[in-house]
């Protein structure tokens, strides 16, 4: 059962396969590395900063639902 407030993702099962740390996905996001922490956490996060992290991952954003749950384009 998930916790309110709380979305799940893929974000830390993809990026230990790509072998990408912390601070390599936050570079390569854009983003702080306590962003990626949060994130990987399920805490909630900017549409935009989802994307960032999409593409970082090496992603295209009409894959968005194997990494965010919430963005399933099949749960609309």
């Amino acid at each position: 059962m998930r916790d309110k407030g709380k979305a799940g993702n893929n974000v830390r099962k993809l990026r230990e396969a790509a072998l990408l740390s912390k601070a390599e996905l936050a570079r390569r996001a854009g983003v702080s590395t306590l962003t990626i922490d949060r994130v990987e956490q399920g805490r909630p996060c900017r549409l935009d900063t989802k994307r960032k992290i999409i593409l970082a991952l090496g992603y295209e954003l009409e894959d968005r639902g194997k990494v965010f749950f919430d963005l399933d384009q099949d749960s609309r």
